[in-house]
């Protein structure tokens, strides 16, 4: 039976310090065993702030400054890979061939072509690969796919799926530089909504987008986007619209409208980050009692033509339908790495599947001739 899983992570950024190694640490599969951060280690270890350095935070993990040297390293099982989004597919690669297991950070790769390259690699070696879609595990999303699984919305018709930031215009250059793949907004926070359209829904028939730059200049580069979904089959009368805007100057950000046949799901947040991160900001475990739950003030409302949960619902002779907030689940970004443990033992099928993060990427791709074109594109 497998012990442990060693895990050496790469790059020691904010995604690393925030969104992988605060669950890692915390799932006791794990054992973290080396970290790739180039910078030397500072001289006076105990003078040296937290978070400045990997040597500082985690002695116990052995600390590499080259790929070269990280990749020797014999005992690493699994690689996480936190770096910037064009060496995503280079390290993963290296990484495979190397007889790793990999986490990579969004997005996956910077087109399908790489996505799929790495995908075959795997499988050849029969090796996991996976994208950390962690916000498949947001609790709105989780609350949102438990209400459609159990049909409380009946058949979908529309989805509105949002993930609006209000200060993201400061990510991207304030330049007119041209598009290059992996760059923009659909790669960035939208990769994290397209996906949770995949998960939803499944491949569409077709795409239609629209791209802005809202950060006051003229830029191929977008930081807000509208991207609509079409499907074919016994969905073809589903509409998914995919948002994400910089603009946003609301008391509430919105989150998800979904309409059915049976009823409504609408949700917002208090901000454009959710519990979880501001949780793990705070130095929060996620191993904490409360870690994830989210304030009762911000609970979707749930409407419905026959009474779904007496508990939270109320019947409104005006509308004679049934309505009232209906309790979000818990936001738990720590499944993510307990499904990825539960994949490598055998004992659990992987949730976030590679082929379903490639047709993200063909989203993104078939999205920008959309808007370019200013045309609707076919899947095929």
């Amino acid at each position: 039976m497998m012990g442990s899983i060693k895990v050496g992570i790469i790059g020691y950024g904010n995604s690393a310090k925030n969104f992988h190694l605060p669950f890692i640490q915390n799932i006791p599969e794990y054992e973290l065993v080396a970290i790739l951060q180039r910078s030397a280690a500072p001289s006076n270890p105990d003078a040296t702030p937290k978070g400045v350095h990997c040597t500082v935070d985690f002695p116990a993990a052995r600390h590499f400054r080259t790929v070269e040297k990280f990749f020797a390293e014999p005992c690493i099982n699994l690689v996480v890979i936190a770096t910037t989004n064009s060496s995503h597919a280079p390290l993963a690669k290296m990484a495979l061939n190397a007889g790793r297991h990999v986490v990579i950070d969004k997005p996956f790769a910077q087109s399908t072509e790489e996505a799929e390259e790495l995908i075959q690699l795997a499988d050849g070696k029969g090796l996991l690969i996976t994208c950390f879609q962690n916000r498949r595990w947001d609790g709105d999303f989780q609350t949102l796919r438990e209400l459609a699984t159990k049909g409380a919305l009946g058949k979908i018709k529309e989805a509105e799926l949002h993930y609006d930031f209000e200060s993201a215009g400061s990510w991207f250059p304030m330049t007119e530089g041209p598009y290059e793949p992996g760059r923009g907004m659909t790669y960035a926070l939208g990769t994290h909504s397209i996906d949770q359209a995949v998960a939803l829904f499944g491949r569409p028939k077709c795409v239609t987008a629209f791209f802005r730059a809202q950060r006051g200049v003229e830029s191929e580069i977008e930081d807000s986007f509208t991207i609509i979904l079409q499907y074919g089959g016994l969905q073809s009368d589903l509409l998914v619209t995919i948002k994400s805007c910089i603009t946003t100057i609301m008391s509430q950000q919105l989150k998800y409208i979904v309409r059915g046949t049976k009823g409504s799901y609408f949700k917002t947040q208090q901000r454009s980050t959710c519990v979880q991160e501001e949780q793990i900001a705070k130095n929060i475990s996620p191993t904490e009692p409360g870690f994830g739950v989210e304030s009762d003030l911000f609970c979707g409302v749930l409407t419905t033509s026959e009474a779904y949960d007496n508990r939270h619902q109320k019947y409104d002779e005006h509308t004679q339908k049934y309505y009232g907030r209906y309790p979000t689940v818990p936001g738990r970004w720590l499944a993510f790495y307990e499904n990825v443990a539960a994949a490598i033992k055998g004992t659990g099928e992987l949730e976030v599947k590679a082929t379903h993060v490639r047709d993200v990427l063909r989203i993104i791709e078939l999205a920008r001739v959309s808007h370019t074109q200013n045309c609707t594109v076919q899947w095929d």
